[in-house]
């Protein structure tokens, strides 16, 4: 999976969830970015850089892996695969998000 076919889950993903209310940024060590706005409804998810309260660092094969449920986001967070800067009560609110 690539940051475009990514992008392309986290907007299915988004549809049926309650309004996320922050602006996040996943910032992939392999390059790419996604940006999700959730302070609108419906959520703009992109792969356009912007401001966001919180910032996740993170490998595209750990995205994938939190993705399909093979990496918990809180021990990718605890063994250093997951980087977070900013808020951390919005990186656990959106783990509901990304991870199955």
């Amino acid at each position: 999976m690539n940051v475009e076919e990514m992008t392309g889950e986290f907007k299915r993903r988004s549809v049926d969830a309650p309004s996320l209310g922050h602006k996040v940024k996943f910032v992939f060590d392999d390059g790419g970015i996604i940006f999700w706005d959730g302070t609108v409804t419906p959520a703009i998810i992109s792969n356009e850089d912007g401001e966001a309260e919180t910032t996740l660092r993170l490998s595209i094969a750990n995205m994938q892996r939190m993705m399909v449920g093979d990496l918990e986001p809180t021990l990718a967070y605890m063994t250093g695969k997951l980087k977070i800067e900013g808020s951390l009560g919005v990186a656990m609110k959106i783990s509901g998000y990304v991870s199955d």
